[in-house]
């Protein structure tokens, strides 16, 4: 699918929640190539793109040296799945404001890609800010971007999603 064309797309599929006009975020097409994963933190199957996975695999088992054992909590997300959290969160009551400063649209997240993964680990805080307290956030702080891994969304950014200490993704 062409820029344009997507760009169509997702103002189309995305008419429901909101006008993307003044949308701030990069456009994502989905991941096609992706290769299958360890289950996640929630027995559910999880993809990533294939050097994504490679580096994950790396990392996870540099920190698994360290007695750190890293989990994902969530990767590839499909426009369709990211569009079913949002209605979830509209549907418990909360404002399309509130949920976009903790999600991005369908089609302008980095979990299309098959690169991003929110990352976790064992007896830690699952997506609170307090799992940057934890010896997990400490090690992904010093060692994560020798792997090809970076925090989306540190504290102040600028995109207007709230701070994220468990949102990685690769860049390479």
């Amino acid at each position: 699918m062409k820029q344009k064309q997507l760009e169509q797309y997702i103002k189309q599929y995305n008419k429901g929640f909101c006008d993307t006009s003044n949308y701030c975020f990069s456009l994502f097409a989905e991941a096609k190539r992706l290769k299958k994963c360890k289950k996640d933190m929630f027995d559910r199957d999880t993809y990533l793109h294939p050097a994504a996975k490679k580096a994950w695999k790396k990392m996870k088992k540099a920190a698994k040296k360290t007695g750190i054992k890293l989990k994902i909590i969530s990767a590839f997300r499909s426009y369709d799945y990211q569009k079913q959290l949002i209605q979830n969160k509209l549907d418990k009551g909360l404002s399309i404001d509130d949920i976009l400063k903790v999600n991005t649209l369908p089609g302008y997240s980095e979990h299309h890609t098959g690169c991003a993964i929110d990352i976790g680990a064992k007896n830690e805080a699952i997506l609170e800010e307090e799992f940057d307290q934890s010896e997990a956030f400490y090690w992904l702080q010093q060692n994560a971007e020798n792997f090809g891994f970076f925090m989306s969304y540190p504290k102040n950014n600028s995109t207007g999603i709230s701070y994220e200490p468990w949102h990685w993704c690769y860049r390479k």
